[in-house]
């Protein structure tokens, strides 16, 4: 069983360095490293030039926008499996080796989700990794983050490609969201999502900042998650759920009187309801699914 890891990577050294050494140890040796490159310089090349010896890597360039360096990567790949490591995360030594035997000793399924965990071993996203655990159109979204997935190489070939109007650096209002339309459609097609929390990977730590500028981007990430709602036609009950929470989370921290807290859940409300009515999203994704083509 053959892994590609493709990689995305904008303005950093360290952090690519930290994951390529991190791929240096692992104890399962059969994979590629696909580097989706989107520096206008140089900065990469003598790093991964470093590496080139210990294991193989291919060179990519793309234009800006990190589902568009994904479907870039995606045209190359060789492997059994794929996954989509972020620059700023790093894989524990036997990582690999745990996700093939995972997918050898029970086949049946299609897509596995690691725990994300930072770089103190706290919960990325939310503590949904407390059970082995079938992801649902629900549970997706609180258990699914791209560079703590894995999957068989013909999920993306029987999919497609990633949203390329979705996600960070697409030029367009939909600032996050790709990696969760991508599995949605996987799971329209039949494909079976497994959260494994015996595995993990690492990832620098988000920083919750409060203030206008955070919520400015909560507010881009929610309008990202209003149009993946619309575009894949989620059950009114489970759209008013996602639309509405953020809402009484304001209510309730106004009540506690943490108003910066309820500013940002505001704007995470308004971005989704937003996002969700938009007809522009449906122009957009006709848009991105042409170019990706």
């Amino acid at each position: 069983m053959k892994f590609s890891l493709i990689m995305a990577s904008v303005g950093r050294i360290r952090e690519p360095e930290r994951f390529l050494a991190s791929l240096a140890v692992q104890t399962y040796r059969d994979y590629e490293v696909i580097v989706v490159d989107q520096n206008r310089d140089d900065r990469l090349i003598p790093l991964l030039e470093s590496y080139e010896t210990q294991f193989s890597i291919k060179h990519l360039r793309s234009a800006p926008g990190l589902s568009r360096a994904r479907n870039v990567g995606l045209k190359h790949i060789t492997g059994d499996v794929v996954a989509f490591p972020d620059d700023d995360c790093w894989y524990p030594p036997r990582l690999l080796e745990g996700v093939c035997k995972l997918f050898q000793t029970d086949p049946k399924w299609d897509i596995l989700a690691v725990a994300p965990l930072d770089n103190k071993g706290n919960p990325f996203l939310s503590k949904a990794f407390v059970r082995h655990n079938y992801l649902t159109q629900k549970s997706v979204w609180g258990s699914a983050i791209s560079w703590n997935l894995f999957m068989k190489a013909y999920v993306p070939q029987a999919v497609g490609y990633f949203d390329e109007t979705l996600g960070v650096g697409a030029g367009t209002r939909w600032g996050s969201g790709e990696e969760t339309d991508f599995l949605l459609r996987a799971m329209q097609k039949g494909f079976r999502i497994w959260s494994e929390p015996g595995l993990v990977v690492y990832h620098e730590t988000a920083y919750v900042r409060l203030g206008v500028s955070y919520g400015k981007k909560a507010y881009r990430y929610a309008l990202g998650m209003g149009r993946v709602l619309r575009k894949n036609r989620y059950p009114i009950t489970l759209t008013l759920y996602f639309i509405l929470k953020p809402l009484l989370g304001a209510v309730a921290m106004l009540a506690m009187v943490r108003p910066h807290k309820a500013f940002r859940y505001g704007c995470m409300f308004s971005g989704r309801l937003i996002g969700f009515l938009s007809t522009s999203g449906i122009r957009d994704s006709i848009r991105g699914i042409r170019e990706c083509e």
